[in-house]
């Protein structure tokens, strides 16, 4: 049996008489791309939210790497390796693609004061950032601040900086949200390349980039997990297709 690298167990959450999560079960292998799927309102950016301890449960535990994580802090988490990718980017606008990502290096090398003492002669670092520039297709585009690049440009960028931190755990919340086809198709080629490198909860409306991407899918409906298994298996799943799928 794989490695568990993540796992939640009951989590319960509510807001006033609403309850948004509950008896949320996750378990995410070690290495596997993961897609977690559902309707709107089904409680996905809440189960993320959980996940990656922006809110804090009602009841339930978490795990990652067998550690109880369910009251550690945002930072902390970070630090033990859970890497998240907002639907809405979160860049420093003024900065070139380049210097994005030299910072997401030194924050994993922990070097960060050297920004700010010329880091373009620090070579090792240099090689670093230039190794995820390539990597997220963004060579011809290093020097152009993140404020004037595209939609789709702003993504790649930002699942560059969460890549250099070097996580245990990616996790993609919406990533394909407001891209165009092509856009979408360099995203999902971005993804596929990771695929074993790091493990990734992908969080996506788009069923035909889940379905291609996807180890593994959770189906989360009412705030609950209804069906956990391979891609195919989620299709043929009668409580699936009633409940999502069948109305996409």
């Amino acid at each position: 049996m794989a490695d568990v690298l993540l796992h939640a167990k009951g989590l319960c959450k509510s807001f006033g008489a609403l309850q948004v999560c509950r008896n949320f079960d996750l378990s995410i292998e070690s290495g596997e791309l993961h897609a977690l799927i559902g309707p709107n309102g089904a409680g996905k950016t809440t189960a993320m939210n959980l996940l990656t301890g922006l809110i804090a449960p009602d009841s339930g535990v978490l795990f990652l790497n067998g550690n109880d994580i369910t009251k550690t802090s945002i930072h902390k988490r970070a630090q033990l390796g859970l890497a998240r990718v907002f639907q809405v980017t979160s860049l420093f606008n003024d900065f070139s693609v380049q210097e994005n990502l030299m910072l997401a290096v030194q924050a994993q090398q922990k070097t960060g004061a050297r920004f700010w003492m010329n880091a373009t002669r620090d070579r090792k670092l240099m090689a670093s950032t230039d190794e995820y520039v390539e990597r997220m297709g963004l060579t011809e585009r290093a020097t152009v601040l993140a404020g004037n690049l595209s939609h789709g440009e702003r993504r790649q960028l930002e699942m560059g900086m969460a890549l250099a931190t070097k996580p245990a755990m990616l996790l993609l919340d919406e990533p394909m949200a407001g891209l165009g086809p092509g856009g979408t198709l360099k995203l999902c080629e971005l993804i596929e390349g990771l695929k074993g490198e790091v493990t990734i909860l992908l969080v996506e409306h788009d069923t035909h980039a889940v379905f291609a991407l996807a180890d593994r899918i959770s189906v989360l409906v009412q705030g609950e997990v209804i069906a956990t298994d391979a891609p195919q298996q989620i299709k043929q799943n009668i409580l699936v297709q009633e409940a999502y799928l069948g109305g996409s």
